[in-house]
């Protein structure tokens, strides 16, 4: 017989212990999953991934806007008309023309570009003392990167990154008195792009956003808002992310002194590893959100339709089941498997992939031939609770 989701461990984290890790260890010791006081079911274990993101469940579409009293305005209508929180034929459709046009061979090819950018910024800081990472480098790479696909004038980029962040605060649980900030930026970022799209139309080029033109209006599938909105989630998808594991990744290389020596005397053989253990150690994923559609049993455990069930992504990262050693940070790692879990699965694992993994590891590897005594200064680095971990504060000394 079945245990029901009654019969899992609570779990509560609200955001004040210092060790999360060793909180989720202490959770997936008792059992495979835990539940929140509302019935929300968390996967705690790496083998749930597969399970979770592929046949019986499926993406949460509009339910936790919903929830927060959020029926219409832009909030709304972009969680309505992105393909991040579509299923089914919605789905498909809204991602193949960006799938066509933001192909990974396109995005691979990206990473001179990355490169140049990185080396100049990091040159431009060495021997400045104390540097605001979060901002000046790692926010920056992205959000240049991803401006200079879209041909977006560098002069637009202070006003084009608040709007990132403020509707990067879209996807989750808002603060009620950050609304009408959000929605403001919300209509601002929509103009914006919808005015690149116009432009694109009446004087194509030969860019990422040109073909992405062509590509819907020959599929002639999409309506004006779903053109618009997949081009928002994609800026914004690309930027957030990146930023957070950026900072992560090199503040655990730098406190790890013969970790660094050896990635800084060798960047190119070594930058997937550190990336691909960085994403792995410390996860600016939370989770991946998604709601039961037939019913299904995660190991005996059953879990009916309509419940909210997330694969717990920093557990499933330090599960022993899948990693040697998981407490420990080593980007000589061998365990990783094919496909990093980080970036989803299923039908819904990142179209940007290629292009993060190119601004992540070329920054790291810029730095360690620019600046190979970079340290670390101040405290390290947290990661705040959401759903997607943003880094509040990250200072280094690039020498």
């Amino acid at each position: 017989m079945a245990f029901t989701i009654a019969d899992a461990p609570e779990f509560e984290l609200d955001g004040t212990r210092e060790d999360v890790h060793a909180y989720f260890r202490e959770i997936r010791e008792k059992a495979p999953i835990a539940r929140t006081r509302i019935g929300h079911v968390l996967a705690l274990r790496h083998r749930h991934l597969d399970l979770i993101t592929r046949d019986v469940t499926r993406q949460i579409e509009t339910e936790t806007k919903m929830m927060q009293g959020i029926t219409s305005g832009p909030i709304y209508d972009f969680i309505a008309n992105g393909m991040l929180f579509a299923n089914g034929d919605a789905h498909l459709r809204r991602r193949a023309p960006v799938s066509r046009t933001f192909a990974f061979k396109l995005m691979d090819a990206m990473r001179p570009k990355a490169a140049a950018l990185a080396a100049e910024l990091v040159s431009e800081r060495i021997g400045r003392g104390p540097i605001d990472f979060v901002n000046e480098i790692a926010a920056q790479i992205p959000a240049r990167i991803i401006a200079d696909i879209l041909g977006i004038p560098r002069a637009d980029l202070p006003v084009f990154m608040q709007w990132i962040a403020d509707t990067a605060e879209a996807l989750g649980f808002i603060d009620l008195e950050r609304r009408a900030k959000i929605e403001k930026s919300l209509v601002n970022f929509n103009a914006y792009v919808e005015n690149l799209l116009m432009e694109r139309r009446a004087h194509p080029r030969e860019d990422f956003l040109s073909d992405y033109v062509r590509a819907t209006a020959t599929d002639g599938v999409l309506t004006e808002d779903e053109i618009r909105t997949q081009i928002v989630g994609l800026i914004l998808a690309g930027s957030d992310t990146t930023r957070g594991s950026l900072c992560m990744i090199l503040a655990h290389l730098l406190t790890r002194p013969d970790q660094w020596a050896a990635f800084r005397a060798n960047p190119d053989a070594l930058k997937r590893g550190a990336v691909d253990e960085g994403l792995r150690y410390d996860p600016v994923i939370s989770g991946i959100p998604r709601i039961a559609f037939k019913p299904f049993e995660i190991d005996g455990y059953a879990i009916p339709p309509g419940t909210p069930v997330s694969v717990a992504v920093i557990s499933a990262m330090r599960d022993p089941e899948a990693y040697s050693e998981p407490d420990r940070f080593d980007i000589f790692r061998t365990d990783h498997p094919k496909w990093h879990p980080i970036f989803g699965g299923g039908a819904h694992r990142c179209v940007g992939e290629a292009l993060a993994r190119a601004e992540m590891e070329e920054t790291l590897a810029a730095i360690a031939r620019l600046a190979p005594a970079t340290a670390l200064v101040g405290a390290f680095p947290r990661l705040a609770p959401g759903p997607i971990r943003q880094v509040g504060r990250m200072e280094v000394a690039f020498a």
